[in-house]
């Protein structure tokens, strides 16, 4: 399985893009009992769902660019070979942006003067895949696991064979030249060596993703690579036991688990944050609170239902207007707020209080 993880600039950008037109889809790709032609079938109505908002809004010349991008896309085998879980697909009269997400999101067609980027916000509120980094003294390896696709090996080039390969010695017990290192002190240092060149080697691949990297490995290697890698995702729970001896399907279950509990503390923790500032006036739940604390750049944290929507439009003031508009409130507030630097997640209605939209923790009282 492709996916492309958007980063938050890139959902930053697109969430201040402002154009005649901007047109949103997305789509679930990869659910079990759909292939490729029924997925590309389902595109196709979509395609044409938006084309049909787009005509309204313009000329059938002027939106012509914009079919063909999206007939380009349908025509591109390689890409439809390797969805995602779901395909989210940006286009304004000038471009085409288009995500494989990991995260299996239902089908939502948008055109307005703006994107709609609330849904792809959860592709980056929680990593349903990983990369796992199963290390030994024997060798190194690199897992992609998704949330139910079977675990696939990463080809890393330059990936050193063995601890012996990485140091260039038959042995990393051995005496080292001219008798400097031996015993416990030299192989920890030819292990040091040898977890430092597969971090050199797995970087170039890390510097283009942000998925959580999981390590499998027993000690002494487990922590000699956690003190020296300086990849932002390494998770601090990690797969305890020799990976010679686990396979791929078994890393993926235990990453799997961990990701989960990941998730699952991040929400915890929000939820007592939330609790304790709501006693002293600075988190809210009230929509207008909402919008009024964009303005002023109170929002540190907001937390979006994803699955909702909300009829309506902020103003730069701040002001909330509920009623018949092309506009979600919900996107509004989380728009302004990632302008303000605020981190905003997407979650599911059942992990927020009972009849709650949004919730946001506040940098100061509002």
């Amino acid at each position: 399985m492709h996916t492309d993880i958007p980063t938050r600039t890139d959902i930053e950008e697109l969430a201040a893009t402002r154009e005649s037109f901007c047109v949103s889809i997305y789509l679930p790709t990869s659910l079990r009992h759909t292939g490729a032609e029924k997925t590309q079938l389902t595109a196709r109505k979509l395609f044409d769902a938006a084309m049909e908002e787009v005509e309204k809004r313009t000329d059938r010349r002027s939106a012509l660019p914009v079919r063909e991008a999206l007939n380009e896309l349908l025509d591109d085998r390689d890409f439809w070979s390797r969805p995602g879980r779901s395909l989210a697909v940006f286009l304004t009269p000038t471009g085409i942006t288009e995500y494989r997400l990991p995260n299996e999101l239902g089908e939502h067609v948008a055109v307005s003067d703006r994107f709609s980027i609330t849904p792809l916000l959860r592709a980056v509120t929680f990593p349903h895949s990983a990369l796992v980094l199963a290390l030994s003294q024997n060798g190194a390896r690199l897992v992609e696991v998704t949330a139910d696709e079977p675990a696939t090996e990463v080809s890393v080039p330059d990936l050193p064979g063995s601890a012996e390969e990485a140091v260039g010695l038959p042995s990393i017990s051995g005496r080292a030249p001219y008798g400097r290192l031996q015993g416990g002190e030299g192989r920890k240092v030819r292990l040091t060596q040898y977890a430092r060149a597969v971090d050199h080697a797995l970087r170039p691949i890390l510097n283009g993703t942000s998925l959580p990297l999981i390590v499998a490995a027993t000690e002494p290697i487990l922590s000699i690579y956690r003190n020296l890698a300086g990849y932002r995702g390494l998770t601090e729970e990690s797969i305890r036991g020799n990976s010679d001896e686990i396979s791929d399907a078994e890393l993926a279950d235990s990453a799997r688990g961990i990701l989960d509990r990941i998730y699952d503390r991040e929400l915890a923790e929000l939820k007592e944050l939330f609790s304790q500032r709501r006693n002293s006036g600075r988190a809210v739940t009230d929509l207008s609170d909402l919008a009024r604390s964009t303005a002023s750049g109170a929002i540190a944290t907001l937390v979006v239902n994803f699955e909702a929507e909300v009829a309506g439009s902020v103003d730069d003031a701040g002001n909330l207007d509920l009623g018949d508009t092309d506009f979600d409130a919900l996107e509004e507030i989380a728009r302004r707020a990632l302008a303000t630097g605020a981190r905003v997640l997407a979650v599911r209605s059942a992990d927020l209080p009972e009849g709650v939209v949004a919730a946001g923790i506040l940098r100061f009282a509002s």
